[in-house]
């Protein structure tokens, strides 16, 4: 259980990751705001509380015993980032590189940016990474985790059900898969595009631990990635979310996929989240 000043001190590292969001997507004119903001608790939690890292991506004799994380959701790379220079693996000025020309911070992750373990960007294929790398660690004894972030729109994709499957099949309980449950996608809603009804129900199915939270409760968020870690099978965790979260002019609007602000309206977004 978190500690009320350590609420408070997560609380902090999420306002200053979506001014971050803001600040590369504005200065880039290209970069995806929505999903960033609605996985922000999720991601910074992960990073600053639960995950198992090697500081300032030291590749010393404990490097391999470190947590995995794959982004599957490619394309939120801001929200990455910014977590990654609060930890300390690149200068935060370098946030303002982001999507320039010999980069390391690309629009989408790739393996020569220091913290990241998977290049991905093409949806649908996070999970399947992730498995890859669970089962590798199971075959060496490692007793590290593997966490993959997807979002609820690539779960459209066939390739994911078929590693929902394999999971189980592995026995992979060092697996665990969060799902950004924002109900938008670069074309609208999820529901209407290809409806997720029963998601938990659909991947009990295939034998996995399901937890449902709120992704942005602090507490919930930590809460059920401590369980999930003791699970003996793999565990996905459902994160209800509002795409735009913290924004009012974004939130819920699938518009703000994929799109960068105008002067004005960074400037607004920026005064709501002082």
């Amino acid at each position: 259980m978190l500690k009320e000043s350590e609420i408070k001190e997560l609380e902090n590292y999420c306002k200053e990751n979506r001014r971050n969001i803001l600040k590369m997507v504005y200065n880039a004119q290209s970069g995806h705001i929505g999903g960033s903001l609605s996985a922000t608790e999720i991601m910074t939690v992960l990073f600053h509380k639960c995950m198992k890292l090697v500081p300032k991506w030291d590749k010393d004799k404990n490097f391999d015993k470190r947590d995995r994380f794959v982004l599957s959701k490619g394309h939120v790379s801001p929200i990455y980032y910014s977590n990654l220079a609060q930890m300390g693996y690149f200068p935060e000025k370098d946030l303002m590189t982001f999507r320039k020309l010999d980069s390391k911070l690309q629009g989408h992750p790739a393996t020569f940016c220091p913290g990241v373990d998977a290049a991905t960007g093409s949806l649908g294929q996070g999970l399947a990474i992730a498995c890859g790398m669970a089962m590798g660690l199971k075959l060496n004894n490692n007793p590290a985790k593997v966490f993959v972030l997807m979002g609820d729109g690539e779960l459209q994709e066939g390739s994911v059900w078929e590693a929902f499957m394999d999971a189980p099949a592995r026995q992979l309980d060092n697996l665990i898969a969060i799902i950004d449950r924002n109900g938008l996608q670069i074309d609208g809603e999820t529901e209407k595009i290809k409806p997720l009804n029963n998601l938990a129900e659909k991947i009990k199915a295939f034998n996995w631990n399901v937890i449902e939270i709120d992704g942005h409760n602090i507490p919930q968020i930590y809460d059920a990635i401590e369980l999930a870690k003791t699970s003996t099978r793999p565990t996905a965790i459902i994160a209800k979310t509002i795409k735009g979260k913290g924004v009012s002019f974004m939130e819920n609007n699938a518009g703000w996929h994929g799109k960068a602000p105008k002067k004005e309206e960074f400037e607004k977004a920026m005064k709501e989240l002082i």
